[in-house]
């Protein structure tokens, strides 16, 4: 069992940035595949990034490439999502998850969840 617990959610202007982070406590954290995830009103859940216990990166989406950045330190484990240049379109709940193995960028992959940390990015 791994809980997760994500935070570092608010309120930014557009062009600002925010720093998402997502601690994992349970079982050997470094043994799992991190992502995050979003779901805006009304919208599907949409992949955001995602990071293996050895550092290995998913190639970002489109609307965040260049943009976002994933990270994570297992001596704390802990992931980030480094976002900079917000736009109001990545207003969303942000959510945290843990898979065992690699990376994916499908949320049903994902057996452990947090309860999401709302981002709110105003023009």
């Amino acid at each position: 069992q791994v809980h997760v617990v994500e935070s570092g959610g608010g309120l930014a202007q557009a062009g600002g940035s925010l720093r998402l982070s997502c601690a994992a406590s349970g079982r050997t954290f470094s043994s799992y595949a991190m992502g995050w995830f979003r779901q805006a009103p009304g919208k599907e859940r949409e992949f955001v990034a995602a990071i293996t216990w050895g550092g290995g990166i998913t190639p970002y989406p489109h609307s965040v490439k260049g943009r976002f950045t994933i990270s994570r330190d297992n001596a704390k484990n802990t992931v980030y999502l480094q976002m900079n240049s917000l736009k109001p379109e990545d207003t969303a709940v942000y959510y945290c998850g843990a898979k065992h193995g690699g990376n994916s960028r499908s949320w049903d992959d994902y057996a452990y969840w947090g309860q999401g940390t709302q981002v709110t990015v105003s023009s």
